[in-house]
């Protein structure tokens, strides 16, 4: 077994899909199923049934599953570790994102980090930040930037690098934008456009509207930022955005409720050790 077909194995496991897994892995779906074919063969065992266009496990799978995520981790860690030793920054560095932080927060510190550490392999996946989380916890990468979670797992550890001040807006011509101030109560009458109810970033909303015993008019729920601020921005209700995404076809709307503040920042696995590169990167982070 090799790790580059222990990788493909985890992903297409992962999707379900070879076709999603090669777009992930950045190869030809028939790359992909050569390494799968490959890892079959050497194992002397089918790991995936495939009907039609659906993929799922074996039970041969099934139970190398969780085996393959321990040997890649372990793999990891212990280059890390020799690299460590060295106090050399090199090697590879699997870290996710989200879109809106890669888009908004990241572009300055990474280029400062590719120049500064030229021999560090960059892996970059994108996801939502709760998924990154989750995968956290299956040792998938070795760090993650999102959103961070109001009520982190105990397994996993947390630096706050931006605090994300959220605003209450709405198309200028909507009856909230003539107002010179509003409340939760007022705010909570008119239809809003979040993200989806399993986001960290839903949950520090509702917590606050929840503690003025307020209910939520949700017209429409996505995790695509860009999304709600242009329903918003067509009348569509109001929402609530990071100052980063406001632009001059969204009304901020002055709340008389104290300021929703979301964190941002690194997190990883306490039972991993952060490589050179790891902390290399969250160094320039913090300085910035």
């Amino acid at each position: 077994m090799d790790s580059v077909a222990l990788k493909a194995f985890l992903v297409v496991a992962e999707h379900n899909s070879f076709s999603r897994a090669a777009e992930q892995l950045y190869l030809t779906q028939p790359a992909v199923s050569k390494r799968i074919i490959k890892l079959e063969e050497q194992l002397n065992t089918r790991l995936f049934d495939r009907i039609g266009r659906t993929v799922s496990l074996t039970v041969s799978g099934q139970h190398l599953l969780p085996k393959a995520k321990a040997i890649l981790q372990a793999m990891d860690d212990t280059a890390g570790e020799l690299t460590n030793l060295s106090g050399h920054v090199g090697g590879k560095l699997r870290i996710a994102t989200s879109h809106h932080i890669s888009l908004h927060r990241l572009p300055e510190p990474l280029r400062l980090f590719i120049a500064r550490y030229p021999q560090v392999e960059l892996d970059i996946q994108f996801a939502e930040s709760e998924v990154i989380y989750d995968g956290l916890l299956q040792g998938r990468w070795q760090l993650g930037i999102i959103t961070l979670n109001p009520e982190p797992h105990p397994q996993l550890q947390q630096q706050v690098i931006w605090q994300d001040q959220m605003q209450f807006v709405a198309a200028p011509d909507h009856p909230l934008s003539q107002q010179s101030s509003v409340n939760l109560a007022e705010l909570s009458s008119y239809p809003a456009l979040l993200s989806k109810s399993n986001t960290f970033t839903r949950g520090i909303v509702e917590q606050d509207f929840g503690a003025q015993k307020l209910a939520l008019k949700v017209a429409m729920s996505t995790n695509n930022l860009d999304t709600i601020r242009m329903m918003v921005s067509i009348g569509m209700g109001w929402s609530i955005l990071p100052q980063t995404l406001i632009n001059n076809d969204l009304k901020v709307i002055a709340s008389q409720s104290k300021p929703i503040v979301r964190h941002l920042g690194c997190v990883w696995h306490q039972q991993r050790s952060l490589s050179n590169a790891a902390k290399a990167l969250m160094e320039i982070l913090k300085a910035g």
